[in-house]
């Protein structure tokens, strides 16, 4: 077959698939890795809209600081969710197209309640940050499997960033004695 035809069936091929992206990757691995990373794509969405939710419904007496921490960990969160997305697009795979899909996807829990404790939404976040810690871990696994060392690192510093809303959260949480110790 001479260039010119391999040229033609190449473009022909990507009419019928459009979305596709060249890979070095097998098709296994675009599978495992896109499905681990979609799956945290919907729970950093869910987690983000949580965080968001209990930001604008804080109350009490510490309510300027749990609403700012809240609003700078939802900046991470979002954050978070366009480099994941992208990385599964260069790697062949398609990704999250609706809430709908994300409400498929995800396994952090909703939290519709109309008024949640300042100090039960700190716990439930930091519940769910760590839970979201070990699912990164795991994404890494089947990164690591496939030999996907850019996802792999990729997800190396949104674990570090977990941990960290993690043990704000903590802090933040902790009842002090009479001195604010």
């Amino acid at each position: 077959m001479n260039k010119s035809a391999k040229v033609t069936q190449e473009l022909e091929r990507r009419q019928e698939l459009p979305l596709t992206t060249p890979t070095d990757l097998t098709a296994n691995a675009t599978r495992d890795v896109s499905g681990a990373m979609n799956a945290i794509l919907a729970d950093v969405f869910a987690l983000y809209l949580k965080t968001k939710n209990f930001h604008w419904h804080m109350s009490g007496p510490h309510f300027r600081d749990y609403h700012l921490l809240l609003d700078e960990q939802g900046d991470q969160l979002f954050a978070m969710t366009d480099p994941i997305a992208e990385r599964v697009r260069k790697l062949g795979g398609t990704t999250i197209r609706s809430i709908g899909h994300i409400a498929r996807l995800q396994r952090v829990a909703d939290n519709d309640a109309p008024y949640v404790e300042p100090e039960d939404t700190l716990a439930e976040l930091r519940e769910d940050n760590q839970t979201l810690t070990a699912r990164l871990r795991e994404a890494h696994g089947v990164c690591e499997e496939h030999e996907d060392v850019a996802t792999a690192s990729l997800i190396e510093v949104w674990i570090d960033e977990t941990e960290r809303r993690t043990w704000f959260l903590f802090e933040a949480g902790r009842r002090g004695d009479s001195t604010g110790h």
